[in-house]
């Protein structure tokens, strides 16, 4: 299994920049990228697309609820329960995995978004190190935790 490169990483960073931008019309502030420990230190909604075929492993996307809500609010929506928040954070997993695919290859498959509510930390299961990407929105902090390699 070979590692990603920083190209293949730097696609995560402008891909979550570029979905705040024009979700938001505010561009977020990537306030740190660093190699994880075993478990990363998640937040309240979390939304996990695991990848398969040219690559293994999954990204995550962890945000606050505040953070959510605002996105939300931001896109005329006006149900802010917590089913709509793991919705919402999912649908941003998701997105992320989409673009990764047009950079990454029409073999990479994508599974449908896992979504998980607590702050209990969320394992990483392919590498002993994740690439972590931390940033910021609104003064809100958020990750995307990368952890995947290329098939042999």
């Amino acid at each position: 299994m070979d590692t990603l490169k920083e190209n293949d990483l730097k696609l995560f960073v402008d891909s979550i920049k570029n979905y705040l931008k024009v979700t938001t019309r505010q561009e977020p502030q990537i306030t740190s990228a660093f190699l994880g420990t075993g478990d990363v230190e998640a937040f309240e909604f979390n939304g996990i697309v695991t990848f398969s075929g040219s690559y293994n492993g999954h990204v995550i996307v962890s945000m606050p609820p505040k953070l959510v809500r605002e996105l939300l609010l931001m896109q005329r929506e006006t149900d802010l329960g917590d089913g709509n928040l793991l919705d919402a954070v999912g649908e941003i997993a998701n997105t992320l995995a989409g673009n990764a695919r047009k950079s990454l290859g029409p073999d990479l498959q994508i599974s449908v978004p896992v979504k998980m509510q607590g702050t209990s930390g969320v394992k990483a299961r392919v590498r002993k190190h994740p690439y972590v990407i931390t940033l910021r929105w609104n003064h809100q902090p958020a990750l995307v935790c990368v952890d995947m390699e290329k098939r042999g």
